[in-house]
């Protein structure tokens, strides 16, 4: 009988170790799922606004505007909510051929190009995406890297 009350607390100590694992790991599980939902929120949005681009002529008055506009609110017309929480025009950049400021990929090759790309990038160096954590002591808030979609123009 002795060794029964000296085993009496053991029970609630081992529960109350339990029970902060398992709900640290349940924390995780959950801003990790939503860091995911994030980062394929940006992925599709990006590919959205790639896609806007690729069918019109990206030189065209407010075409990149409107494909900013597109990755940030879903619409060319800037109307709504971002997307992602703390997302913002200034994160996106889009690059195209006659575009003098992007990359010698994009650039045209003599006089009649063979293809012509564009691209969206969300994030980057200068301008990244972070990702706000709801429980920082589980996983700690965090930034991505550059999201960047290119496809065809087809004019």
């Amino acid at each position: 009988m002795n060794n029964y009350l000296d085993q009496k607390g053991a029970a609630l100590i081992e529960l109350a170790i339990t029970l902060t694992l398992l709900v640290t790991i349940v924390f995780g599980i959950t801003e990790f799922g939503r860091a995911i939902i994030q980062y394929d929120t940006l992925a599709k949005s990006a590919r959205d606004a790639a896609r806007f681009l690729a069918v019109r002529d990206p030189s065209a008055s407010g075409a990149v505007s409107d494909a900013k506009c597109m990755a940030v609110y879903g619409n060319p017309n800037c109307t709504g909510s971002p997307l992602a929480a703390g997302l913002t025009l200034a994160m996106v950049s889009v690059c195209y051929a006659a575009d003098p400021t992007c990359s010698a990929t994009h650039q045209s090759q003599g006089s009649a190009p063979v293809i012509n790309l564009v691209s969206v990038t969300i994030g980057g160096a200068n301008n990244p995406y972070a990702f706000q954590s709801a429980v920082p002591f589980v996983v700690p808030s965090f930034s991505f890297g550059a999201i960047s979609v290119t496809m065809r123009q087809v004019l």
